[in-house]
């Protein structure tokens, strides 16, 4: 692993917590992740199962997770099963990890190797009730081919069709959308790393660079650091900020134009989400001003608006009446669109036309029950823009907050957002 070890009581406390939610006389099965392939021979860099490295810390293929809670025999209550660390392993993958690491990686003392999973998986099957299935049942996901999750699912059930199945899904979700202090000090950590690749940016960025020189610097902030970018790489100049994902990052960044960059650390598989707008000469145009001092304002608001107990859709509605001002403002929408807007067809849909923010955390979509009231411990992006086409640019500011009793934390708020401070550290030197 490139990060420092995580201590295993992270993950001893996640299994109790999602122990405690089964039903009686039931296990649970977590798997991980393919290996997935690209062309010819090759295959992509591997992405450890979400719900897996929650539950154990472990980011090695062919792992499988066994919680059975009320198994007779206490042995049986917690089981990992791995690949056994051959030789021919080692020489054509590199480590794997012995039994005696993964105890101590993961604090789970019953270790065994993939090879007895099968007659092992029968004998708890046989004193199970109940079994619970994994699956991706993130909103947004599209899972249109069969998976480990999937293939795993459809042979258990095969095999011993007179169980009754039940979903892990839900279960996790409600566990995985509050943090501990302790994932909150890894996500602290992945945006504190993202912090020290914006300062560098600051000091890049001019005319005449191109958007691929600028995410060079964060790949090399982010890996001497330990850590990964958390997603595809936003790199946005001039009009190309108007394009939601862009991820070409291959124009000339132009005087006189703003840079959108949508661009974050992974640390530890915790995923920081910042956006930043900056000017490219570092000095915004009076208009450029006015647009992000409105988008800064709308960030603001929101960040103070997220309570315990709102729901997020609620949140996401006061984001939109504040964007109809803003814009009314700028002389963008008319007063008669604001007095027409809906819910279903807000006025601000053309300038503003995405989500205000989304849970953040193993994944940087992270899940969550998104229809319940925030609680305590909920991570959250805040991400609100204005993109004007007609105008060759636009603005999207983010940052990463934590839910709590008292209001929420910033965990975002060291790193510069104010135009005065974003431009005064752009022409310090120059």
């Amino acid at each position: 692993m490139r990060h420092a070890p995580i201590p295993a009581d992270l993950f001893i406390a996640n299994r109790q917590r999602l122990a405690a939610m089964l039903d009686p006389r039931s296990l649970a099965v977590v798997v991980a992740n393919d290996q997935l392939a690209t062309n010819a021979d090759g295959s992509v860099s591997y992405v450890p199962n979400s719900d897996l490295f929650y539950l154990t810390g472990v980011e090695q293929e062919e792992t499988i997770l066994v919680l059975f809670p009320q198994a007779a025999d206490e042995r049986n209550r917690e089981i990992l099963f791995v690949r056994e660390p051959i030789e021919y392993l080692k020489i054509w993958e590199g480590h794997k990890l012995s039994k005696d690491e993964a105890k101590s990686l993961t604090g789970i003392t019953t270790i065994k190797w993939l090879s007895e999973f099968p007659v092992a998986f029968r004998s708890l099957m046989i004193e199970a009730q109940n079994v619970y299935l994994n699956a991706n049942e993130h909103g947004r996901a599209h899972v249109e081919h069969d998976n480990a999750d999937t293939r795993f699912a459809h042979k258990t059930q095969a095999a011993f069709p007179l169980h009754t199945y039940r979903r892990l899904a839900p279960l996790l979700h409600k566990l995985r959308v509050r943090k501990s202090q302790q994932e909150i000090d890894l996500l602290q950590k992945a945006v504190d790393i993202t912090a020290a690749g914006f300062d560098r940016l600051l000091k890049f960025v001019k005319p005449g660079v191109w958007e691929n020189e600028v995410e060079a610097e964060l790949a090399h902030e982010y890996t001497r650091n330990r850590a990964r970018f958390a997603y595809n790489a936003i790199i946005a100049s001039g009009g190309n900020a108007n394009v939601l994902h862009y991820n070409s990052n291959d124009q000339q960044c132009k005087d006189g134009d703003v840079l959108l960059m949508d661009v974050a650390a992974n640390y530890a598989n915790y995923a920081a989400d910042l956006t930043r707008t900056i000017p490219i000469n570092g000095r915004f145009t009076a208009r450029q001003r006015k647009v992000y001092d409105a988008v800064l304002r709308v960030m603001r608001q929101s960040i103070a608006g997220a309570t315990v107990g709102k729901m997020h859709r609620q949140w996401q509605n006061e984001s939109r009446a504040m964007m109809n001002q803003e814009l009314l403002q700028l002389g963008l929408i008319t007063q008669e669109q604001v007095d027409k807007h809906t819910e279903d067809e807000p006025a601000c849909k053309k300038y503003f036309m995405h989500g205000l923010g989304h849970v953040l955390g193993i994944d940087v979509h992270d899940v969550g029950p998104m229809w319940e009231p925030f609680a305590p411990g909920w991570v959250l992006t805040v991400e609100p823009g204005i993109y004007i086409p007609d105008e060759g640019f636009g603005v999207r500011l983010e940052n990463n907050i934590v839910v709590t009793e008292s209001g929420p934390i910033d965990l975002t708020g060291n790193i510069p957002v104010e135009a005065e401070e974003i431009e005064q550290i752009m022409n310090k030197g120059r």
